[in-house]
């Protein structure tokens, strides 16, 4: 049985192996996107939903009226998810200052009764309200750069796009926690970018993606997926290639990086990726499917290799050389990708973070399935 096993992993770990070294290539293959220097012209509504975000959505909102983009041009609306610490007020007093800043509260807008998909719900809400003729979502403790709505601007007038993703990264603080989220997180951003690129895989982060405003209506908004907490960026960027199969584009470009900070403790740290990995059975895009599940395998068989090799001569010497191939193969995807983020110092702890790796792996995809997790305050399915 034992021997089976190893087989087993063998084989898939060869084929996640030549996955990795296809979104590698893919990704060696991006052109760096450079921004033009002709007058705006897309007129955005940047939504953000917010919840209890008082030590963050100032930073975040004056990192975003304060680029050099025309005000006539830009709206922000913060939707404020029943907050309650002093989100509703900050927001209020930044008014004062832009004008071109909305604030709705989401209590004024549905009823009573509990929903599961309060981010949609809102985003939803605030499309209704928005004047621009793109939308861009972001997150309420997102950061962005000053060239931000610029290389958007110039990617839209000179690509066609309907859907654009684009990078995002979270910031150190050098703590083992921190690390560790920046490298996982690095990977994701790596593949989305590769995979969305060749014309593979719906992926994208809601903390930066922008489509048209009619495009998202023609799609029927939310509509179908409504009822899934998780979902607003990649369930979303799906149905949109149903109707636009050409028109989903990756903006690869450092100057629309968008930072947000990681989460702060192992807790909530798994809390996020139990509510990413909650989605994975409900992607139609059945390349993502596939892909997840063979990486989940292989993590899995890992798992269980981990512990039997304590019973088995020369067991720990058979799931190192596992462990060892895996390793050089992400390695070489890992460091053209952290060189994009400027992240390369990061990577000599690589290594070091696999074993941890692999057992959140295997725990966050069995809990996304089959458990609940806490988000924001709440319980959700």
């Amino acid at each position: 049985m034992y021997w089976t096993i190893i087989i087993l992993t063998a084989v898939l770990l060869s084929a996640y192996c030549v996955l990795i070294l296809l979104y590698r290539q893919w990704f060696l293959h991006l052109p760096l996107y450079k921004k033009d220097n002709a007058h705006a012209q897309t007129h955005f509504s940047v939504i953000i939903p917010a919840r209890d975000e008082e030590e963050n959505i100032e930073t975040c909102l004056r990192s975003i009226l304060q680029q050099p983009y025309p005000p006539e041009l830009l709206e922000v609306i913060v939707i404020n998810d029943h907050s309650t610490d002093q989100t509703e007020h900050i927001i209020t007093s930044l008014q004062k200052e832009f004008a071109n800043l909305q604030l709705l509260n989401l209590v004024d807008h549905v009823d009573h009764n509990p929903i599961n998909a309060y981010k949609k719900k809102a985003i939803e809400i605030a499309i209704g309200k928005s004047k621009g003729g793109w939308i861009i979502t972001t997150d309420a403790d997102c950061i962005v750069s000053d060239g931000w709505l610029q290389s958007y601007d110039s990617f839209i007038r000179e690509k066609k796009s309907v859907f654009i993703a684009a990078p995002v990264m979270f910031m150190n603080n050098n703590s083992f926690l921190s690390i560790f989220q920046q490298l996982d997180f690095m990977s994701l951003q790596g593949i989305t970018a590769a995979a969305v690129s060749a014309g593979h895989h719906t992926m994208c982060n809601g903390a930066n993606i922008a489509y048209r405003k009619d495009v998202f209506e023609e799609a029927g908004a939310f509509k179908g997926i409504d009822t899934i907490a998780s979902g607003d960026d990649m369930l979303l960027m799906y149905k949109i290639k149903q109707k636009y199969p050409d028109g989903l584009g990756y903006l690869y470009c450092k100057e629309v990086i968008v930072t947000t900070a990681p989460m702060p403790d192992w807790k909530s740290f798994f809390n996020q990726r139990i509510r990413w990995a909650s989605k994975a059975d409900q992607y139609k895009d059945k390349s993502i499917f596939w892909t997840l599940a063979l990486v989940y395998a292989v993590n899995a068989l890992l798992l269980i290799l981990f512990f039997w090799s304590f019973f088995m001569e020369g067991g720990i010497y058979n799931w190192l050389l596992l462990i060892l191939a895996k390793t050089l193969i992400e390695l070489s995807f890992m460091i053209p990708v952290s060189r994009f983020y400027n992240k390369l110092d990061v990577m000599i702890w690589f290594p070091v973070m696999q074993p941890f790796h692999i057992f959140y792996t295997v725990i966050a995809g069995w809990l996304g399935k089959f458990g609940t997790y806490q988000w924001k305050g709440r319980t959700v399915k």
